[in-house]
């Protein structure tokens, strides 16, 4: 729980709030963007989440770049279109999320 809260909270630069015990809580309380909240969880993760992030970047390249450099790596999944590309990612825990960089 703490490597994947790491990583979000590089890769969104969003800092560490309070939290409860064993839980760790991304921004907070007011905040006007949604706190990230990871919390423990005994079984392992078994298929795809049904939340899924769209991450916009400015440069798709330097984006999947920085997520290596945390932990996640591409699934190796990529759409180009008109208004720009999006890449599958994964983070350190297998959740999966998009870069995007509109044109």
């Amino acid at each position: 729980m703490e490597r994947v809260a790491g990583f979000w909270s590089a890769l969104l630069d969003r800092e560490r709030g309070p939290s409860e015990p064993g839980w760790v809580y991304l921004g907070l309380p007011g905040d006007q963007l949604p706190r990230l909240v990871f919390q423990p969880v005994a079984e392992p993760k078994d298929g795809k989440v049904r939340l899924h992030l769209d991450i916009a970047v400015d440069d798709i390249g330097q984006g999947i770049a920085q997520v290596i450099a945390l932990g996640g790596r591409p699934t190796g999944e990529r759409h180009d279109y008109d208004a720009g590309v999006v890449v599958v990612m994964a983070d350190p825990e297998e959740h999966e999320f998009c870069l995007v960089q509109y044109y």
